[in-house]
């Protein structure tokens, strides 16, 4: 296909695509699923060859937000059964996060629920950063506690936060309707601060909220323009309790077709897969890591996720590995000076080829499971 021999041509080449190639990527039928997958696979091996970086969250306080995020189970007014908890201690989160890197996460992400954190959260999550650093040499620490005030930023890169993830989620046209609290520019200056104070910028979206095609290609292009070392991508988990209940649109081949448009548009970027993989791509999961090159492991925010032991044989039984704390993750003219050379990609291979089972209509309200599990509780994490 013309299309596809473009975009690995322009991915190769890290040139952007257009608006109207990116759309066309989503507008690809089933029968052309596995050739879409196997261009991209290209551009994603090209940069990172088949390495996989696993992330770890630990939701240092979860629910009690006073935004109105529709798509989130932590928002004002939500009625989704979730643990709620005010903020963990530094140890207990040390702890939490330590279960993670066990597992083998090479980057712990200390999240918190609110409009943004005051000074004093500031100094609490700056003691969890020392205390996971003091006891797990080479891992990565990100924070995404909401929008930052004036010098926040600075003050958690010199407490020793390497990242800080603020996710754009849709659209700057659509914004509105998913979150009145807050806008669209919020985010990107929260985004811009984070990348003023030395941070490495991680910003994503989050696809089937009832979006169309052209908001996708639209906030994906701007998070192309802020230029974040890391894009999450997720997919709506619709919990029962929160305004988008009832958004069931996708189906595992939509959800490929989204993941592949994101590489071509980020292809020297860190694409991750992220919330709601195991309840919209099911047992395509494996064929995601051709198009992704980091996924976060265990459990999410509020939700539980596959078994840790089972993702790690899926990047194994899919012929991809683990990345270590002693490999950098970024292709080389992405990296800050000093830094060093990540190992080479591997050859390319194709996709075997093959036919793909129809979306079905029914809707797997039992795929979406409330944790229970780890930060907040008594019970050991999933990691």
């Amino acid at each position: 296909m013309d299309l596809l021999n473009t975009l690995v041509d322009k991915g190769l080449r890290r040139e952007l695509p257009t608006r109207e190639e990116a759309l066309a990527v989503l507008a690809t039928s089933d029968d052309e699923l596995l050739d879409v997958v196997a261009a991209a696979g290209k551009v994603r091996r090209q940069w990172f060859g088949r390495r996989v970086k696993l992330n770890y969250l630990v939701n240092l306080k979860s629910g009690l937000c006073p935004e109105d995020c529709s798509y989130c189970s932590q928002r004002l007014g939500s009625k989704a059964e979730i643990l709620k908890y005010t903020w963990l201690k530094p140890d207990d989160a040390s702890k939490a996060a330590a279960a993670g890197v066990a597992g083998g996460a090479k980057r712990v992400c200390l999240v918190a629920s609110g409009r943004g954190p005051t000074d004093k959260d500031v100094d609490r999550v700056s003691e969890t950063i020392s205390a996971i650093k003091e006891q797990n040499e080479g891992v990565e620490v990100c924070a995404c506690l909401g929008l930052l005030s004036d010098g926040q930023a600075e003050r958690l890169r010199s407490a020793g936060a390497d990242a800080y993830n603020h996710n754009l989620n849709t659209s700057e046209a659509t914004y509105g309707d998913i979150c009145t609290t807050h806008d669209f520019s919020d985010r990107v200056a929260t985004v811009q601060q984070a990348q003023a104070a030395g941070m490495s910028a991680c910003s994503g979206l989050i696809a089937g909220m009832g979006e169309s095609d052209a908001d996708l290609v639209d906030v994906v292009f701007a998070l192309r323009e802020l230029d974040p070392d890391s894009v999450p991508v997720n997919f709506l988990i619709p919990f029962e309790g929160t305004p988008l209940a009832k958004e069931w649109n996708l189906t595992p081949q939509r959800a490929l077709r989204i993941l592949a448009m994101v590489r071509f548009v980020c292809p020297d970027i860190e694409v991750r897969l992220a919330g709601g993989r195991e309840v919209h791509l099911r047992s395509l999961q494996p064929l995601a890591l051709h198009l992704v090159n980091s996924i976060f492991l265990g459990d999410y925010l509020t939700s539980e996720g596959q078994a840790g032991k089972d993702d790690l044989a899926m990047i194994a039984d899919a012929g991809f590995e683990v990345e270590g704390t002693d490999t950098t993750t970024l292709p080389e003219h992405r990296r800050p000076c000093g830094e060093e050379t990540a190992q080479a990609p591997e050859t390319d291979a194709e996709v075997p080829a093959g036919t793909v089972p129809a979306p079905s209509d029914e809707t797997r309200r039992d795929l979406v499971s409330v944790r229970r599990r780890g930060a907040g509780t008594d019970l050991p994490p999933n990691a």
